[in-house]
């Protein structure tokens, strides 16, 4: 009896080393992909849907450069840098997490469609996000990304839903005289070298200057303060898909970039929206693209709102809470309420393309759910 035991023992140790060890074979990641999409890879059903092939005309026409000689590293395919920057915008990466995950997570290499002994983007993912803002393609890849969801009827034209959101960013620290000539408009005048200065103390205020961003501002609201920017976003009522965002700082008033964010293709549409678009700018939005007021009203100074109106705000903010929706998500999701770039150039791009990967993320689930 104490044989068979010390057999037994021996038995379901080496069945423990082997489940430990297990074997590796030449299909392993294979293998470890499937296990991945059957589980559910979000980057697997996002490659399924979208051909990121439709967006290499506009990132060639505006990023090409002519190569002079074939010495040196050939550049990365504009595509592929597109598709990192997708990942990166996703799940909220530095560019220093961004390679690092590249490197560690096999699904981030299918998705990009590396093998494990390609190279992989690192420093020159920053460099080509910068060159992206500058020239403003973010805007046209929205925009062509949206004529693909047109072309496939997504974009529905049953009315349209504008909101804004706060987008924060590192609060400054700054004295009080700094701040007075940043509300001026003068944050270039400040910490800039001066005569007489050493070289340290030029270097010191050029880093300073780097890190100081003199585009954001403070406002206050439900007796909250923010400090940072604002998106603007119109929304398709029914498929919940952005048609157009506007970036602003966040000190200006949620109605004022209606004029901008309405257009001709909106018109005879109704518009909801909630009661901080009751001015007199928005009426003039309204008429000149016949627009149906579903805006939902509120009291004013000396005049409150009937019992009727009370139950026609209920109805309409049922269809207007559609654009917490996607703002939710962005901010829960992607994160894209909080931002660490500087400046409005920059914040607007990442403003801009937060809300592009969102639509990319939403027509994914449309056509997974069969919504459409």
């Amino acid at each position: 009896m104490c044989i068979c035991r010390k057999f037994e023992r021996t038995m379901n140790k080496q069945k423990l080393a082997y489940k430990k060890l297990g074997n590796v074979s030449l299909f392993d990641n294979e293998e470890t992909l499937d296990k991945l999409n059957s589980l559910g890879n979000p980057l697997e059903r996002l490659s399924k849907v979208i051909d990121f092939e439709i967006f290499r005309d506009e990132l060639e026409e505006g990023l090409y450069k002519e190569r002079f000689t074939i010495v040196g590293a050939k550049p990365y395919d504009y595509v592929l840098m597109f598709k990192v920057l997708v990942l990166q915008r996703m799940y909220h990466l530095s560019d220093e997490q961004t390679e690092y995950q590249i490197r560690d997570r096999l699904s981030f290499r299918d998705f990009l469609g590396l093998a494990s002994g390609d190279r992989v983007p690192d420093g020159t993912i920053w460099v080509f996000r910068k060159e992206l803002t500058e020239k403003g393609l973010f805007d046209a890849l929205f925009d062509k990304f949206n004529q693909h969801l047109r072309d496939n009827n997504l974009i529905m034209n049953e009315g349209i839903i504008i909101d804004g959101s706060f987008v924060e960013v590192p609060r400054q620290r700054n004295s009080r005289e700094e701040n007075k000539l940043i509300k001026e408009g003068k944050g270039d005048e400040l910490w800039n070298a001066e005569e007489g200065d050493t070289e340290d103390d030029k270097k010191h205020k050029a880093n300073k200057k780097r890190h100081k961003d003199t585009d954001a501002r403070w406002t206050k609201k439900g007796g909250e303060k923010f400090y940072g920017y604002k998106a603007h976003a119109k929304i398709d009522a029914k498929s919940k898909l952005i048609k157009k965002c506007v970036a602003t700082d966040a000190s200006v008033h949620d109605s004022k970039p209606t004029k901008q964010l309405v257009d001709e293709s909106d018109r005879g549409q109704t518009l909801h929206a909630d009661s901080a678009y009751i001015g007199k700018g928005v009426k003039r939005v309204m008429r000149k693209y016949n627009l149906k007021d579903r805006v939902i009203k509120r009291n004013v100074r000396g005049k409150r709102i009937s019992k009727w109106q009370e139950t026609i705000n209920r109805t309409n903010a049922k269809m207007r809470a559609r654009v917490e929706h996607v703002f939710g998500y962005m901010e829960e999701s992607m994160h894209g309420m909080h931002s660490r770039a500087v400046g409005f150039l920059r914040n607007a791009a990442q403003i801009i393309f937060t809300c592009l990967v969102y639509n990319m993320l939403r027509y994914e689930q449309i056509k997974r759910l069969g919504m459409n």
